[in-house]
């Protein structure tokens, strides 16, 4: 078992390498969610994800993680998972709360209405310093860990529909 936080996994061992996964990333707080989207990447690849079975795009910040992935579904009906990765980090105003909240259940409505796992990757912090932990730092990288939860997903899909 490899470590990579506090948490450990084991990469599921999926039957079909041929699998398509979009992955939506948010421009907001870049350094952050660009260690995410390596992380994420890392553990795709560790699985055997060939690359041009990974569709990368970027949207502006954390609140169009939802409509983008809801895009990538659109264009793509042989998309297997979505992994939504961004950071939200909290200011003097209750934004991140009206964001954060939105951005949850935006995914999890785009989940439910297309029966694709969309995975939910978004960092909510009160500081820089806990994104940066997080985003590769003491408390390991929440892009593997949504990465890991993607594949679990499949691996689901694999017994349950029988992909």
């Amino acid at each position: 078992m490899k470590k990579r936080d506090l948490s450990q996994f084991n990469i599921p061992e999926l039957k079909d390498k041929s699998i398509k996964i979009g992955i939506v990333v948010s421009d907001w707080n870049k350094t952050i969610t660009d260690a995410l989207k390596e992380g994420a990447l890392a553990v795709l690849d560790e699985a055997g994800i060939a690359e041009n079975n990974i569709s990368l795009h970027a949207v502006p910040g954390s609140f169009e993680l939802p409509s983008g992935a809801a895009m990538l579904l659109d264009a793509d009906d042989l998309m297997n998972a979505v992994i939504c990765l961004g950071c939200v980090i909290q200011g003097e105003t209750r934004h991140f709360e009206f964001v954060s909240q939105a951005v949850a259940n935006g995914i999890m409505q785009v989940s439910l209405d297309y029966k694709i796992p969309v995975v939910f990757g978004v960092l909510t912090c009160d500081t820089i310093e806990q994104a940066l932990d997080r985003a590769g730092g003491k408390y390991g990288n929440k892009g593997a860990e949504a990465a890991y939860t993607c594949l679990k997903m499949i691996e689901l899909q694999e017994l349950i529909i029988k992909i």
